[in-house]
């Protein structure tokens, strides 16, 4: 459990620094963008690379968002349970949205081995779609991990706790 914990903090750890490196690419372009305008020569597809460092930056900050609880969470009503209540009720979110983020990541995935098949590209600089489906599928993945560390965590809790 330890191990696991500590591979997915690391992991995640390192999707958010490639997350911000892709932020910092974000803010180049923009501002370039910006100041070639002014002399009337945009940067050709800021559109499409805007788009994909978007998604992957999005993609790879959601397990460490989760991972620091910077989700947003409505519990008005859970909180007004006991503390055994809400742990089973946090068991159980975290162990659905595990299986549904594995399922996400798993459709993804086979979208993104179909774009490998078809060869699709953007339509502007032609760049190949399925890095950044595949990116997209691994911040997926890398999501449910962290909802299935919070699962087990919850269940050795109840289990020291009885």
């Amino acid at each position: 459990m330890v191990f696991l914990d500590k591979m997915t903090q690391v992991l995640n750890q390192v999707l958010t620094w490639i997350g911000g490196c892709f932020l910092g690419i974000m803010i180049i372009l923009t501002c370039t963008n910006v100041f070639l305008r002014l002399i009337w020569v945009p940067v050709a597809g800021t559109f499409e690379l805007m788009g994909y460092c978007g998604a992957v930056l999005t993609a790879f900050a959601l397990g460490y968002t989760q991972i620091r609880r910077g989700h947003i969470a409505v519990d008005i009503i859970v909180l007004r349970f006991s503390k055994g209540t809400q742990r089973v009720l946090n068991s159980i979110n975290g162990l659905i949205c595990m299986v549904f983020f594995a399922v996400v990541a798993m459709q993804i995935t086979r979208y993104a081995t179909t774009l490998v098949k078809t060869g699709e590209v953007t339509e502007t600089l032609r760049i190949i779609y399925y890095p950044f489906t595949y990116c997209v599928a691994f911040g997926c993945i890398t999501l449910s991990l962290v909802f299935l560390t919070d699962f087990l965590k919850s269940l050795l809790q109840n289990e020291s706790e009885n």
